[in-house]
């Protein structure tokens, strides 16, 4: 598994093609908003219809990290749960491979605006931040001065121009000083990596580190563009 090698607050990184963070100096793993039963929320809620397999293929997809990093640590950036009865709604299946996840290495799971109620006892650390050497993990990014911080939340997507098609990808964003990472569940939407609210925290030159099926890329913002609008 080839990812891309960047520095944030100076400290080495790699951004992975799957969407995870990977600090090979701590042997951790940082993954955002998972949004598990995200599927099963839309069936109750009754709004929309949707394959209720995507927790199923979110932590495989975590499990097939943990096998090829083999992290001591994986730190959630919040959002890992969609809402508050999400736990309730796993499929026994689902919940037997989570919890088998959470023996084999240490888990710390950041509290998110979806998910406030801490997962069952014996699944790890439960934190609303944690502070590591030079970097801090927390759910949100902080407006104004960042350095070392390491969050998830906005879901960024970068929208390209490639052979005159347009393409919307999931991204790292950075400045060397703040990290935010794409959401890694299977059923998370996106926001454009140049909206305002994401702009914003990034007041000089930024970075996507747009994520593709086996490597990422790194960009300007400069190379990046607007969705498309209706009109």
């Amino acid at each position: 598994m080839k990812g891309l090698a960047f520095s944030c607050a100076g400290e080495a990184l790699e951004a992975l093609p799957m969407g995870a963070l990977h600090w090979p100096a701590e042997r951790l793993l940082a993954v955002a908003d998972l949004h598990l039963e995200k599927g099963s929320s839309y069936a109750v809620a009754a709004r929309k219809l949707l394959p209720r397999h995507d927790t199923r293929q979110t932590l495989g997809a975590l499990a097939a990290l943990v096998d090829a990093i083999r992290p001591r640590t994986v730190v959630c950036l919040g959002d890992t749960f969609h809402d508050r009865d999400a736990i309730a709604r796993l499929p026994e299946a689902d919940r037997v491979a989570l919890e088998r996840l959470a023996a084999r290495t240490s888990f710390v799971w950041i509290a998110g605006n979806h998910d406030p109620a801490p997962p069952p006892a014996g699944w790890g650390e439960v934190a609303e931040e944690i502070d590591r050497g030079p970097l801090v993990f927390r759910h949100e990014a902080q407006f104004g001065p960042a350095d070392g911080e390491v969050s998830g939340h906005f879901h960024p997507v970068a929208a390209l121009t490639v052979r005159g098609r347009g393409l919307r990808r999931r991204c790292f964003l950075t400045d060397g000083r703040r990290l935010i990472l794409p959401a890694f569940g299977a059923y998370a939407g996106g926001l454009n990596a140049l909206d305002p609210a994401i702009a914003q925290l990034f007041p000089d030159d930024y970075d996507a580190l747009v994520v593709g099926r086996d490597a990422v890329r790194r960009l300007s913002w400069r190379q990046l563009r607007p969705d498309a609008t209706l009109g």
